[in-house]
């Protein structure tokens, strides 16, 4: 039977200090947002759910800011519980100026348990408990004031069953002795979202295709990647809306001179030559004019016999110890790093292997498989 927990409405300063002292001496608290973010790179916070095992708590981010007394429960204190984090991440940092420590993402738990990595919360909830979850108020209007009765249960219902959630995950981490795999990883968690908040220029690695460019065509991405990502925190405008990436991905593969050529890149918008096209013609020019040894590496193709090889023998390995761990393969590595891994071989540079846990189970083997690759 569904819990009805006590649900507490907070809309001051004080009411906001006065829920943290209560909850100042608890091992862990549950957290979760609701927000809006559809035309907005920053997301707006609607809803800052959080509880300890008694009340729930809702803060109303629209009416009351971060208190030093929230900020500090939320970058030190108890361990916090969060699923599928890295939004919810976002929107604290936003609002509250704080990264979130130390921190438990029960998305990443489950899937060290063995189970499905993306496993929504719903379903997590129904897996430990047996408890079915409303769905109706996933996709409401979370910005409206007041919120209905029915918002308000689901909110508090996201954060007084993550706990009973992490109870039943913790002993199946520490009977397979995966606690250490867990904080390792949430430690990731934690770096990553501290990283996302840079413009540091590494946007362009996402995309699939970049072996199809020559060095100076990538370097021409590149350059308009990192200003796009500094641009649309600026405007506060998605990286889509401002010019999303297969344009700039045309744009790198043409290279034009000037604004006509601009013109002819396929989906260009008239007005985003207008307000951006000098700025996007003289990243291509400088991208044009860069020394050769300053240029970023070809990237190797996929469809090539020496790329294939590699990444059926690194793809064995990767499945052989995820079958023995009883893990998901991209639990243990993702494609992104075996291609890592590949193109790093192919170049004869230093292999980019797993570190911590992950290299325990795989460095060895993965460095072991490349070199019977080369043997062949």
């Amino acid at each position: 039977m569904t819990l009805t927990p006590e649900i507490r409405w907070i809309d001051t300063p004080e009411a906001l200090d006065a829920a943290c002292a209560e909850v100042a001496g608890a091992e862990v608290i549950a957290l979760d947002t609701e927000f809006f973010r559809e035309k907005t790179f920053h997301p707006i916070p609607a809803l800052i759910q959080f509880s300890a095992g008694g009340p729930a708590w809702l803060v109303d981010p629209v009416v009351v800011d971060c208190t030093a007394a929230f900020r500090r429960l939320l970058g030190e204190g108890p361990l916090k519980l969060l699923h599928a984090s890295s939004e919810d991440l976002e929107v604290l940092a936003h609002w509250a100026d704080v990264s979130v420590a130390p921190l438990v993402d029960t998305q990443v738990a489950q899937a060290l348990l063995g189970e499905d990595p993306a496993m929504g919360y719903q379903r997590m909830v129904h897996h430990w408990t047996g408890e079915t979850l409303p769905k109706d108020e996933t996709r409401s209007d979370w910005l409206q004031r007041p919120l209905s009765e029915s918002q308000r249960l689901y909110a508090a219902l996201d954060v007084v069953y993550l706990l009973k959630v992490w109870e039943r995950q913790r002993e199946a981490l520490e009977r397979q002795r995966r606690r250490e795999w867990l904080e390792a990883d949430c430690r990731e968690l934690m770096a990553q979202a501290l990283r996302s908040d840079e413009t540091d220029g590494q946007w362009y690695r996402r995309h699939r295709q970049l072996w199809r460019l020559t060095p100076r065509q990538v370097e021409a991405y590149r350059l308009m990647t990192t200003w796009r990502e500094g641009e649309a925190r600026r405007r506060n405008l998605p990286r889509g809306w401002l010019v999303n990436d297969r344009v700039l991905y045309a744009i790198a593969e043409r290279m034009p001179e000037n604004r006509h050529q601009l013109a002819e890149v396929e989906e260009i918008k008239p007005s985003l030559i207008k307000r951006d096209g000098d700025t996007l013609l003289a990243m291509v020019k400088q991208a044009r004019q860069c020394e050769a040894d300053t240029l970023p590496a070809s990237q190797p193709s996929p469809l090539g016999a020496d790329y294939k090889r590699r990444m059926k023998a690194l793809k064995r390995v990767v499945n052989e110890h995820a079958e023995r761990l009883g893990l998901a393969p991209e639990v243990l590595m993702r494609r992104r790093e075996l291609e890592a891994l590949i193109a790093a071989d192919l170049a004869g540079e230093p292999l980019p292997l797993p570190e911590g846990w992950r290299g325990d189970c795989l460095a060895a083997p993965l460095e072991q498989a490349l070199d019977e690759v080369k043997a062949e």
